[in-house]
């Protein structure tokens, strides 16, 4: 039985079809993996967090170095510090630590992950080519316009093969579009956003990516 080939049409910022490119197996050919893209979801958001929530435990609150009370004879129960984590305006027990969240899975599954993540947006029909992005002027209306006239919504993830000032710039101020570079993509921000829009040069420096 011959594999399906999986085209995906190239538009020009007209949207006018102007060719197609093919979809690597590897991608189209992905199965679902929905608990191995919770995984790889779950690893980026720990990764991200700052890890600096700290509380002060009794060697660290301020005062408390005078025995509230002789040891006996008062009829209370024994007492060496106002700041014992029993006392009000005392120390935490077993509070956080400014510590790392960070950890990594295996770069296979990794790859598999951002595979599995694609194949799911093509099959959502969420998968667009532009053969370039050109912005007349640095401004965040002429990004809207672009998207646009490609009859893409609101919430867009924009792939660059490289650094482009004037189209990161451009998109800055709009709150639901990302730009990444091609060597930045990752499957949170695939998932995140509703459609995913390549230039030409970006989807194949994508496919040598994954080919691997």
């Amino acid at each position: 039985m011959e594999e399906q080939i999986h085209r995906i049409p190239i538009f020009s910022p007209e949207r006018e079809s102007i060719g197609e490119i093919e979809l690597p197996a590897v991608i189209a050919q992905q199965p679902p993996r929905e608990h191995l893209l919770f995984e790889m979801v779950k690893m980026q958001l720990a990764n991200r967090r700052a890890g600096t929530a700290a509380t002060k435990t009794r060697g660290f609150v301020r005062g408390g170095g005078k025995k509230p009370w002789r040891q006996k004879g008062t009829g209370r129960a024994r007492s060496g510090s106002t700041r014992s984590p029993l006392w009000v305006g005392g120390g935490t027990i077993f509070g956080p630590q400014p510590r790392s969240y960070t950890y990594h899975l295996p770069k296979s599954a990794r790859r598999t992950a951002l595979r599995a993540a694609l194949a799911h947006k093509h099959r959502e029909g969420a998968l667009f080519i532009v053969n370039e992005i050109a912005l007349p002027e640095l401004k965040t209306k002429r990004m809207i316009e672009f998207l646009s006239r490609l009859q893409l919504g609101k919430s867009v993830l924009v792939v660059i093969a490289e650094a482009n000032e004037r189209v990161e710039k451009a998109a800055h101020n709009l709150p639901e579009v990302k730009v990444l570079r091609c060597e930045g993509l990752n499957v949170y921000d695939v998932l995140r956003h509703r459609q995913v829009l390549f230039t030409q040069a970006a989807f194949q420096k994508m496919n040598e990516r994954l080919a691997a």
